[in-house]
Order: C-alpha cells, then sequence, then structure tokens
C-alpha cells in the first residue's frame, strides 16, 4: 500500500493559493524530505496530511483520507512540530501518564529507555526544561508509538547544531526501519540530505523537483569546466552558470557523465546547491509566462 498518495493537491486560504495542485506519491519505508523556503506550501501540505485542514483534490494517507478519517488515521500517524505543544506546567511523568493513557499504541518502557540517555528529570516540568530537552521529550514520546507514518515539521527549528545532529542520529538508529515512513519538511536543507532517500523541492505551492536520491544524483551533475571548454560546455545546455572565484561553474540535467568529462572536473551538486539552482530556474519561467 502506497503510504501517501495526492492528486492535484490544493488548498486556498482566502483567496490565496498556499498548494497549488500538486501530486505526489511516497511509498513505505522512505525517508522523505518536502524543502522548501518559507511560505512555499510545505507547512499546509503537511496539514492536510494530518487531516488538520480541508482540500480540494485526493489525498489517501495509508489507504485513508485524512479529512474523513482523521481519528482513525492517527492511530498509524506521529507528528511533531516546530513549536512546543507539551503544557508547559506538566512534569515528565504526566507526559508519559498522559500519552499512555491516550494512545493504544504506545510503549512506556521504550519512551522511558530513550529518556534514561538524556539529562531530563521524570520530575521536571517542561517549563523547565530547555528547547532542546522538550524536543528530545517529543522525541521520545513519538518514538514509543508503534506508528507507521511520522511527520516532522521544522523539528529541529532554534537548536543549535548538537541537538540537531543528535535529534537525527536518534532518528535512524532508534525510529526508522524499511517498513515506516518518515516525511520531513525544513528549509535547512545541508542538516538533512545525508539521512533522505528522496527529496521532494516545493515552491509557492507547486512541485519543483520530486525523485529518490539516486535518481537525481543520476540525473544532475555540476562541471567546472577548463578555459579552453567553457562554450563547448556552454553548447550542451547547462540549466545554470555562475562564476567562482572567476571560473564558470554550471549545473546540467540530463546530460551524460561522458559528454562532460572531456571538458574538465564535474561533481555531484548538493542537495542544497540544486535546490537554489531549481528555484531560481522555475522563479524565472514563471516571470517570464507572467509578462
Amino acid at each position: 500500500m502506497t503510504c501517501i498518495e495526492a492528486r492535484g493537491l490544493r488548498k486556498r486560504y482566502r483567496g490565496k493559493v498556499a498548494v497549488d495542485g500538486i501530486d505526489l506519491t511516497i511509498p513505505p519505508g522512505r525517508i522523505v524530505g518536502l524543502i522548501g523556503p518559507n511560505g512555499a506550501g510545505k507547512t499546509t501540505t503537511l496539514e492536510a496530511i494530518l487531516g488538520l485542514v480541508s482540500f480540494e483534490g485526493e489525498l489517501k494517507v495509508l489507504g485513508r483520507d485524512p479529512w474523513r478519517e482523521r481519528t482513525a488515521l492517527m492511530r498509524d500517524v506521529c507528528f511533531i512540530a516546530d513549536v512546543a505543544v507539551l503544557p508547559r506546567w506538566m512534569r515528565v511523568w504526566q507526559a508519559l501518564d498522559y500519552v499512555e493513557g491516550v494512545h493504544p499504541r504506545f510503549d512506556r518502557a521504550k519512551a522511558e529507555g530513550f529518556l534514561a540517555r538524556t539529562d531530563i528529570g521524570r520530575t521536571s516540568r517542561v517549563r523547565e526544561l530547555s528547547k532542546g530537552m522538550v524536543t528530545q521529550l517529543h522525541l521520545a514520546l513519538i518514538m514509543a508509538v508503534d506508528a507507521k507514518l511520522l511527520v516532522l515539521d521544522e523539528p529541529t527549528l532554534g537548536l543549535d547544531i548538537l541537538y540537531r545532529r543528535d535529534f537525527y542520529i536518534s532518528l535512524l538508529n532508534d525510529y526508522f526501519d524499511h517498513d515506516r515512513t518518515i516525511l520531513v519538511t525544513t528549509h535547512q536543507v545541508e542538516e538533512i540530505q545525508d539521512i533522505l532517500t528522496d527529496a521532494i523541492f516545493i515552491d509557492r505551492g507547486r512541485i519543483v523537483l520530486d525523485g529518490s536520491i539516486e535518481e537525481i544524483e543520476r540525473r544532475f551533475v555540476e562541471l567546472r569546466p577548463r578555459l579552453d571548454a567553457v562554450e563547448a560546455a556552454r553548447a550542451l545546455g547547462p540549466v545554470h552558470e555562475h562564476l567562482l572565484m572567476g571560473l564558470s561553474v554550471m549545473v546540467f540535467d540530463g546530460v551524460a557523465r561522458e559528454r562532460l568529462e572531456p571538458l574538465g572536473e564535474i561533481r555531484r551538486p548538493g542537495l542544497a546547491d540544486l535546490f537554489l539552482v531549481l528555484l531560481g530556474k522555475e522563479r524565472t519561467q514563471r516571470q517570464e509566462t507572467e509578462r
């Protein structure tokens, strides 16, 4: 069964289009990055997937309509937002009691085991914890639920680099297996690109790129041509070119490496660089179309 299937997914707020007819298919057992700048439609897409907002088009999550079957869906889905949602007066042990009481698939012993590796005291109140500790507490509660889909919306926003690293290490080591699916949104591409199996670029409510990391790496190539080969490289139609210390750097889409290798040094473009290239191209094309 497909984990998430969307066709023509659209959402408007007071006449403004937040999600503009997107199509996507996410199979189970993948770690998918939904990547875009602020205001791109990432959070709205997640809200539709989680059944928090109505939508136009077709959307199935784990075989269910999230808007009409949200209660049943939430038995198989967990969510961590970019803001703390635990009451500040609540003590850690009370949070454990609460989740144990409301979720039939919560494993308290597993949550206790996760917390034992942190400095979080069981009698501490949420308001006494640092932002990093609150995130660790959220993660412990979520990872102890036997869910098929984990949705993360900017989960490490505001955390320092050590907490961000530990967050994703814990996620991979203690939660992910090849039956579960993780969908994470972020505009900080660099911190998640090494853990993803798939990437979806979104801008202004539309999908700019959707594919597995392997497909993306095969498709895009960065070339730093020799000075005497710049014009020959341009003749092959790069999708982007810029200067770096006076030398050309070009990005190609779908051009065989064998054709580029004689012209200079080729590299695999980083996901963050590719994101900037494709968003810039998409916005230029839209501006030209709107003229």
